[in-house]
């Protein structure tokens, strides 16, 4: 192998936890490339451009706190920031610690074999492209393989297909147009009120309702941008002892110990300041079922009186319990079911049988469009490590491993894969935390461990069985301690991807899930197998 074929460390993506990756293992004066398929920086926020896309974080959260001075001379235009400003920040990052120059961009990795006797990975490129490397970090994303269901007839539309995860970077024009969309998660939430201003028809087909809460988004109020920055590290620190390291405002009463007036003020008082926090309404909505059901009826109420049409509000109303899907946040969206060019099909009672070259046709009639928007979501946590054929000791591929369901340690390294780190992977506290935090607290940690390797000679580190095994149960006993895992088919177990093993994927308590890692550390990496 050549010079430049042999690295100490490949990174695959170069979303935010890439380039973070990137710059801790500049830092540790270690030869490093990042391998990204896009053709920029970004991660979701590179791919995910369809109308409406924004965070649901509060944009003074959602961001780096590494560097003081990025956070003190970034500002937000909006207390949601919408795409397009996020990937501005994205790239902002990039330019400013000089990252582009160890990124190779369009460069699909299509392989990583690890080698036991030179103790380096083998990756190979789509284009054949070999390098090697002692260490792998996979930096792939949570939220980045499209889920596309097996519909009949899917490449005989003659219309055009788009997807929301892999959205055209110049958009479309849906000015006159009938557009027909499948889904209703948090993309279609965001996409529909804005995709129902231009089109002329929209049709919007639906398997299962989501709860929304509205985002109440508005310009950045300068005051309190001023206030965070005057006290930044203060409250990062203060977020990081949160259950999902968020500035949720919890409540610590129980949902069921208040009287009936006092529960719909808090209510009322979370839907009118709007997004996620509407969740820390009461202490006890994760574990107790009638206290989940308060909300959940609460929720309902809210779009009965929006939706004019009671028929279409009973559809759009949930069955489930709130939180067992990542709850929704968005502007107008049950609003804009009173548009008279809006439709709501009901696909979960006459189902998807195909689809034509003019549109689609389920159990009941037959529909005719000009466009497909497939808001179908993504195989989440896996798909997108499961796309690459990764190999570890004795040639065992991760595929095989996690078969019966991802199996990892920490959420950062599986056994039987040495030197290899998983960012936010299953068995991690990942999407039901800040994911930018819980990035960076990864990073962080193998940054140290990496550290810890060279300062002592080690080669090779690698999670040991039983302790993966002990790890997996622990994450779903705390799992099993609320209504998540049962209360609906959920991304976060896998269920929206056929033949996909269901299991909780997260962990539950972004403070408790540090203390573990840094229990682990301090003793000399319980857990792992250094040699």
């Amino acid at each position: 192998m050549n010079a430049e074929q042999k690295l100490d460390v490949i990174i695959v993506g170069a979303g935010f936890a890439g380039m973070y990756a990137l710059h801790r293992m500049r830092a540790l004066g270690l030869k490093t490339k990042v391998f990204e398929r896009g053709d920029g920086v970004g991660g979701t926020w590179y791919w995910n451009r369809y109308p409406g896309a924004r965070c649901d974080v509060n944009s003074m959260e959602y961001s780096y706190q590494f560097s003081d001075e990025l956070q003190q001379n970034w500002s937000w235009s909006e207390k949601y920031a919408p795409q397009p400003e996020i990937l501005e920040y994205a790239n902002h990052v990039a330019d400013k610690f000089d990252l582009l120059r160890d990124i190779n961009f369009g460069c699909n990795i299509t392989s990583l074999h690890f080698d036991k006797n030179s103790s380096l990975w083998q990756c190979t490129t789509e284009k054949g492209e070999l390098f090697y490397s002692r260490y792998c970090i996979m930096a792939t994303g949570c939220l980045s393989k499209n889920n596309i269901p097996d519909f009949p007839g899917l490449g005989n539309f003659r219309g055009e297909v788009l997807h929301t995860g892999n959205w055209p970077q110049k958009g479309r024009d849906f000015t006159g147009k009938t557009v027909g969309i499948i889904g209703t998660g948090s993309s279609a939430i965001q996409a529909i009120p804005l995709i129902a201003k231009q089109a002329s028809e929209l049709l919007i087909f639906q398997r299962t309702p989501s709860y929304s809460i509205p985002a109440r988004n508005e310009a950045m109020d300068k005051k309190y941008e001023a206030k965070i920055k005057a006290e930044y590290s203060t409250f990062r620190e203060d977020n990081s002892r949160r259950y999902a390291a968020l500035n949720n405002n919890p409540n610590s009463v129980s949902a069921l110990e208040v009287s009936e007036k006092e529960r719909q003020t808090e209510y009322e008082q979370r839907w009118e300041a709007g997004g996620l926090p509407f969740l820390a309404s009461f202490n006890d909505l994760a574990i107790n079922i009638e206290a989940n059901e308060t909300a959940s009826k609460f929720i309902q109420g809210k779009i009965r009186e929006i939706v004019e049409n009671q028929s279409v509000a009973d559809l759009l109303c949930p069955s489930t319990i709130v939180g067992c899907k990542r709850l929704c946040v968005d502007t107008d969206y049950y609003k804009t079911f009173n548009r008279k060019n809006v439709s709501l099909v009901d696909v979960a009672n006459h189902p998807i049988e195909e689809i034509t070259e003019s549109g689609l046709k389920t159990s009941a009639g037959e529909y005719e469009f000009d466009y497909l928007i497939l808001a179908t979501g993504f195989d989440a946590m896996t798909g997108a490590l499961l796309d690459i054929d990764i190999k570890g000791l004795e040639g065992k591929r991760l595929k095989d491993k996690w078969q019966d369901g991802p199996k990892n340690y920490l959420g950062l390294s599986v056994s039987g894969f040495p030197n290899l780190f998983t960012i936010t992977g299953p068995g991690s506290p990942s999407v039901l935390a800040n994911m930018i935090v819980a990035i960076e607290q990864h990073v962080d940690w193998i940054s140290d461990c990496l550290k810890h390797l060279e300062k002592h000679s080690y080669q090779v580190i690698v999670a040991d069985e039983a302790a993966e095994e002990k790890w997996v149960l622990e994450v779903n006993r705390i799992a099993d301690q609320t209504l998540y895992p049962e209360g609906c088919n959920s991304w976060y177990t896998g269920a929206n991807i056929p033949d996909k093993p269901r299991i909780f994927m997260p962990y539950l308590g972004f403070p408790s899930y540090v203390q573990h890692c840094e229990h682990v550390a301090r003793n000399n990496y319980e857990g792992f197998k250094l040699s």
